[in-house]
């Protein structure tokens, strides 16, 4: 009996077996390949995604960061040197984030860091609230206490007004004051006698007289004495070196005397010469003492 041969030879069957298995391993490569391109597509998708919410959430954080410092509160220093660490860090992350590649290891550390800062953001908000809120305490107790001194000012002003008030009464109260005021004048003779007359031409001088009212508030002591003369026209006789207060004003005086004042019935005198000619017409004068108008009185010469 005879054997079939076989139509291909061992080497052939070889050969057929190799190009499969070439074939298998061109066929694995090119799955291997397509599968590695689109794993690191969707990886470099992955990536550039999270970075784009990376960079949103650190610029998210740094409004935050500029809404809270539009409010006007005055910063401690401790919250003053925490917005400067986080604006660093913000900075930091920014420019991180701004590179055209970031690797996985890149993106896990600003996500660490963007935790942190948010938490960071979170402490520095209630810090900043808790500032605020004592802050507008202050202010109200402030606010308060302007209150309370500008009232207490105006309290004080008002008492001071009336202190002023109580001690202008009191010293008009204390003032001395003249009654039976009387003026005449005299012409002196060679032998030093004087005497009264109603002319102008032969005057020299004029005498007032007057008495004091008693007083109990007035100060037993000297007093001072000021006379003022107004000739016919109404023009003051004085010196204008002669200065006293009156009335809450500077005024000239034509004569002064001091008197000793013991709330008695003393009279008392003033001699003014005249150191001009006396004219026809009417003198007038007018006497003050301790700042006040004490009395007045005229005379007409022929």
């Amino acid at each position: 009996m005879l054997d079939r041969k076989d139509p291909v030879n061992k080497g052939d069957r070889n050969k057929i077996y190799f190009l499969i298995v070439v074939i298998v391993a061109l066929l694995g490569t090119n799955a291997f390949l397509y599968f590695k391109d689109k794993y690191e597509k969707e990886r470099f998708v992955t990536t550039n995604t999270e970075k784009e919410r990376l960079k949103l959430e650190v610029e998210k954080i740094e409004v935050e960061f500029d809404k809270v410092n539009t409010m006007n509160v005055a910063l401690t220093e401790k919250l003053q040197n925490e917005q400067k660490l986080a604006r660093i860090k913000i900075s930091a992350l920014k420019q991180s984030l701004q590179k055209g590649q970031v690797t996985q290891a890149e993106l896990i550390a600003a996500q660490a860091e963007l935790k942190k800062l948010r938490a960071f953001l979170t402490d520095y908000k209630d810090d900043f609230s808790r500032l605020e809120k004592e802050n507008s305490f202050l202010k109200a107790e402030r606010d308060s206490l302007v209150r309370s001194v500008t009232t207490v000012s105006a309290k004080a002003n008002a008492l001071e007004k009336k202190n002023s008030e109580l001690n202008a009464k009191v010293k008009s109260g204390a003032a001395l004051k003249a009654f039976n005021v009387a003026l005449a004048a005299f012409k002196v003779k060679n032998s030093g006698k004087n005497v009264e007359v109603t002319k102008a031409s032969t005057a020299k001088k004029l005498v007032t007289y007057f008495n004091i009212i008693p007083n109990e508030l007035a100060t037993k002591d000297y007093h001072k004495i000021y006379i003022r003369v107004f000739d016919p026209s109404g023009n003051l006789i004085a010196d204008e070196q002669n200065m006293f207060e009156a009335e809450g004003q500077e005024m000239q005086y034509s004569d002064m005397i001091t008197i000793s004042y013991n709330n008695d019935a003393t009279a008392y005198t003033i001699e003014w010469v005249n150191p001009r000619p006396f004219v026809k017409g009417t003198y007038a004068i007018l006497l003050y003492a301790n700042g006040f108008t004490m009395g007045k009185a005229a005379i007409t010469l022929k």
